[in-house]
């Protein structure tokens, strides 16, 4: 990894990572933990796999640090998010939905080997979930046992900030949480991310995100499932593990009661 003093405009801003212009044609990704080294790896490798595998993702060029921060240079997307255009014009929701699933449907035609299991993901972040009482956590690992494996290539984040509307097409970025496992595990995620996560507090537009995401949700899920194998009823058995395991990876406690309450009315 490179050392280089200096970095560019800042277009972007996450809550592990900044993004900065880099040269004309490329970003960097900056992440704001400067012992974040084994996370920009693991970017870095997932996203080089996953491009490699023709699936839309932008090209990596190299790791570096930045003032003493571990970053990753990116080709640089042009284009807006489907979040943005989604906000600019409301009455796109169910055609951007629409598109939505059709890019996770074409996702997972694809297998690879060279990605972390989504299983073990998953178990890793439940047994590290505190707010879990120890029955709760054991019932929630069973759970997870009698699910289904599978080497399809999952996002583990894919909703509508992480989409850019290129000229080009839909291209998919933060391919930080991919793995390799079964699709409905990853269309759960995206319930989750769709339905049980909050909008940030400060962002001016969140009453109108909030009134927007369930109807978006329905008519992604619709579609999907039109597309693929599958029913609501198997991406629900999911939803246990996948709302368990976000415990240990978020960092709004708001979200803890409306994910507990989850667990505890889909255990009891």
């Amino acid at each position: 990894m490179g050392k280089i003093t200096g970095k560019g405009t800042i277009i972007g801003k996450g809550r592990a990572a900044e993004v900065f212009t880099w040269g004309n044609d490329q970003v960097l990704k900056l992440y704001k933990d400067p012992g974040a080294g084994a996370e920009t790896e693991r970017e870095f490798h997932t996203t080089a796999v996953v491009h490699k595998a023709g699936l839309p993702a932008p090209a990596v060029d190299r790791m570096v640090e930045v003032e003493g921060r571990p970053g990753i240079v990116f080709e640089r997307i042009e284009g807006p998010t489907m979040s943005q255009v989604m906000l600019n014009s409301p009455l796109s929701l169910f055609k951007l939905a629409e598109s939505m699933a059709e890019l996770h449907a074409s996702m997972h035609s694809c297998e690879v080997q060279d990605l972390p299991a989504r299983r073990d993901r998953l178990e890793s972040g439940i047994r590290a979930a505190e707010a879990l009482t120890p029955d709760t956590r054991e019932a929630v690992l069973k759970a997870l046992t009698l699910l289904p494996d599978g080497d399809t290539v999952c996002h583990g984040d894919l909703w509508p900030d992480n989409i850019i509307m290129s000229p080009k097409g839909m291209i998919i970025i933060d391919w930080s949480c991919a793995t390799r496992g079964h699709p409905l595990a990853d269309v759960a995620r995206t319930w989750l991310l769709n339905r049980l996560t909050q909008v940030p507090m400060g962002l001016p537009e969140r009453k109108l995100i909030d009134s927007m995401r369930a109807l978006f949700h329905s008519a992604y899920l619709s579609r999907y499932l039109q597309l693929r194998p599958g029913s609501r009823k198997q991406i629900a058995a999911w939803l246990l593990p996948v709302v368990a395991a976000r415990l240990h990876e978020s960092d709004t406690e708001e979200e803890w009661p409306k994910l507990l309450r989850f667990i505890e009315n889909r255990i009891g």
